[in-house]
């Protein structure tokens, strides 16, 4: 009896424990989301942000206004950053030959992901949200690497 009772409760965690965990191709479409990010501005393609993000995403770092000294939050939005994708990039010369591009999934639980991306001369922390199937960019915090930069 005992053996049969342990074991129902064996099979009863591992079907809740599948259920609510993400799959391998969850995982795939994260990372994508972020190489998208990055990549729509070393390859000049607005429609490759657009794909990954969501049209509310906000992106914020700090910034120290050059007069006061004093630092503040910064933020940037989904439209500004279309048109950073389209310009930023357009000469070829904002990035190396092969930029940096390290994507690390920090958690996924559901329908939610934190994920950091580790760029050339900075890093971004992404949350990611899953709405109606689709993985989409809802919020960034990024830093240069020199945080003097800022």
């Amino acid at each position: 009896m005992k053996q049969s009772l342990i074991l129902t409760i064996a099979i009863f965690s591992l079907i809740t424990f599948s259920v609510q965990g993400q799959t391998q191709k969850d995982s795939l479409d994260i990372r994508q989301v972020a190489l998208d990010y990055i990549e729509s501005q070393h390859n000049v393609k607005p429609e490759q942000f657009e794909r990954a993000a969501h049209p509310r995403m906000v992106k914020r770092t700090f910034w120290t206004d050059k007069k006061t000294g004093k630092e503040y939050l910064r933020e940037t939005f989904t439209d500004a950053m279309i048109l950073l994708a389209e310009t930023y990039n357009q000469d070829g010369d904002k990035f190396p030959e092969n930029p940096k591009k390290e994507v690390i999934i920090l958690d996924i639980y559901d329908k939610t992901a934190s994920v950091k991306l580790i760029a050339d001369d900075w890093i971004d922390y992404m949350h990611i949200v899953k709405l109606n199937g689709k993985w989409q960019l809802v919020n960034v915090l990024w830093q240069f690497n020199d945080s003097g930069n800022h």
